[in-house]
């Protein structure tokens, strides 16, 4: 195979891994960032407590952040799942992805 079309091969692979790559379709629990909106949170600030619902329709990896303080672990959680989550130290933040 001369060098040309060696090169031609390798073009047309790479585009065609890169179209497939770009066709596949991202979940929210995909990425880190901020839960989506079908994540429920109950904050009671001033007991440091929250309690967070999944309610997104699929699985989603999930944790709270605290400021200044102790985050949750980075755990799966099925839909419609619920758990609650206290800390000692600190603010609540937010929900996260992971």
């Amino acid at each position: 195979m001369k060098r040309s079309q060696r090169l031609a091969s390798g073009l047309i692979a790479a585009t065609a891994l890169l179209g497939a790559t770009l066709a596949t379709p991202t979940t929210a629990s995909a990425t880190s960032g901020t839960a989506p909106a079908c994540v429920k949170r109950d904050v009671i600030k001033h007991r440091k407590y929250v309690k967070v619902t999944n309610l997104c329709g699929q699985a989603m990896h999930l944790k709270v952040v605290i400021d200044w303080g102790s985050d949750s672990p980075c755990l799966t959680y099925q839909n419609k799942e619920q758990w609650e989550w206290n800390w000692g130290r600190g603010s609540y933040g937010k929900v996260v992805t992971c």
